[in-house]
């Protein structure tokens, strides 16, 4: 697969999301990395309360993620919180609330559509202290040691270069920061067809890494105490009832023993990490 293609088709889908067009990048309204059914009931299944669902502006929550980052992220009043590929700002508005009007939350996305809804979002939500810039997380818009916590919902995953993603939330959080990420990743290979298939890359599949893989880059970035916290099953459902995943299974002609393999070699894992408060020279 050629880098700029995967770029553009993962953008495209995130451009669709926000403009409520079928299909997806890690989600919408049938999600590769949540549930099946309404955002809110999506949301819920994958650890948001029925608190959270509501808390936030009509059309933040597009149903998007594997996890809930925010809850296990222990955000404390006066943080600056940045969320990689923040999509409508679901999470940034929930995180809003928990850092205060001293804290302040950042949330970027590679695509403009997104960024615009997020934008209109907060607007219509009147969140002052939350910040949409468009970016790219492999090159993050954000100063060296500026940021408290750092969370992604199944995103990283979809990044062609991961390690210059942990090194990139590196290079921002303060010395002490930490970072806490939900994101889907391998329990074992993947059939050639599929890792080569865009298709199967945007919809969260194809661009996983192994677990073990995706801890290491953690660690290589410099981040430590990286741990899993949670690690649960990838249930098949979740794949045939994703319409980018459908798109995948047809134009690979999955049977239905490939695709019971295939969910069993993919997982949702929610871990945690940090940058050290003392860098080594």
């Amino acid at each position: 697969m050629k880098e700029q293609e995967i770029r553009k088709a993962v953008r495209q889908r995130y451009a669709d999301a926000a403009k409520q067009i079928g299909g997806c990048g890690c989600g919408v309204s049938s999600p590769c990395c949540g549930g099946v059914g309404l955002p809110k009931d999506i949301s819920k299944a994958i650890g948001y309360s029925e608190e959270d669902v509501v808390a936030v502006p009509e059309g933040a929550n597009l149903g998007l993620g594997c996890g809930n980052p925010v809850a296990l992220a222990s955000l404390k009043k006066g943080e600056v919180v940045l969320d990689l590929g923040s999509g409508a700002g679901f999470d940034c508005f929930l995180a809003s609330k928990k850092v205060g009007k001293k804290g302040k939350v950042i949330g970027v996305d590679m695509t403009p559509e997104m960024i615009d809804k997020a934008r209109e979002n907060a607007n219509n939500g009147r969140y002052a202290n939350v910040e949409f810039r468009l970016g790219e997380i492999e090159n993050l818009p954000a100063a060296d040691n500026s940021v408290d916590a750092i969370i992604s919902n199944c995103v990283i995953n979809l990044s062609l270069d991961k390690g210059r993603v942990f090194r990139e939330a590196y290079r921002v959080l303060k010395p002490g920061g930490r970072l806490m990420v939900s994101d889907l990743v391998l329990l074992k290979g993947l059939p050639k067809g599929i890792k080569e298939s865009i298709v199967s890359y945007v919809s969260c599949i194809a661009g996983a890494l192994m677990r073990d893989a995706y801890l290491d880059a953690m660690k290589k970035a410099g981040l430590r105490g990286v741990r899993v916290v949670e690690q649960s099953a990838y249930p098949l459902e979740l794949l045939v009832n994703d319409s980018t995943a459908r798109e995948a299974i047809k134009e690979l002609q999955l049977t239905d023993k490939k695709l019971q393999d295939i969910a069993r070699s993919v997982v949702s894992m929610k871990v945690e990490a940090m940058k050290p408060k003392r860098q080594a020279k």
